[in-house]
């Protein structure tokens, strides 16, 4: 990575990582000043290095380097306030932290099933997320957003595994259509349009 580019925040991101798409709609949200760069292919040796895993959205910020896209996030809502996206009240901020620990443990941690890395596995997992999506079907409707009056990071969160629910042959029954409606809601926001990629475009 050249000097110019490693002065200024810099986010490499998958075009069709959902970890990486939280990362751009929160980027959106907050309208925050970096440049994007798409990883496409083989990783950029100093990005690789960086990020041992080798998933995920990667941020460089001169000597700062952060990987994970809920170390990422919770970077950003601290380092860029406004508008902020979790709760001022202790207990509320607590109960949106433990949703989201529930949304990465209990979904996105299939992740690597759904997308068919981990064989024989995707039909038990898709299984997992259309009955836990119409169990929790009634938290959709009780507020404009998911479990708060405000839009914040447990929708950046969720907003990308709703967006690729087509695409990984997840269909919600009538009795989730309280998540299909708060789906259509925050696909029509313009932060989360401006964060598609052109690959997640295709997906819906």
């Amino acid at each position: 990575m050249n000097n110019n580019r490693r002065s200024m925040m810099t986010v490499f991101s998958d075009p069709a990582c959902p970890f990486s798409h939280q990362t751009r709609i929160v980027m959106q949200e907050k309208a925050i000043d970096a440049n994007l760069e798409t990883l496409n292919g083989e990783w950029p040796e100093e990005v690789a290095a960086a990020n041992p895993y080798g998933t995920g959205p990667t941020l460089f910020e001169r000597d700062l380097v952060l990987f994970d896209s809920r170390v990422i996030i919770d970077y950003f809502d601290e380092r860029f306030p406004h508008p902020p996206l979790m709760p001022v009240d202790p207990a509320a901020r607590a109960k949106s932290r433990l949703m989201l620990h529930r949304i990465d443990r209990d979904w996105y941690s299939l992740w690597n099933a759904l997308s068919g890395k981990e064989r024989g596995k995707a039909s038990k997992a898709r299984r997992v997320i259309q009955e836990d999506l119409t169990v929790l079907a009634p938290l959709f409707e009780s507020t404009p957003y998911f479990m708060s009056e405000e839009f914040s990071l447990l929708d950046c969160s969720l907003a990308p595994l709703l967006w690729r629910l087509p695409s990984l042959n997840i269909k919600l029954p009538e009795s989730a259509r309280a998540v299909e409606r708060y789906a259509e809601r925050i696909f029509a926001r313009d932060s989360f349009q401006a964060s598609l990629s052109d690959t997640e475009k295709t997906m819906r």
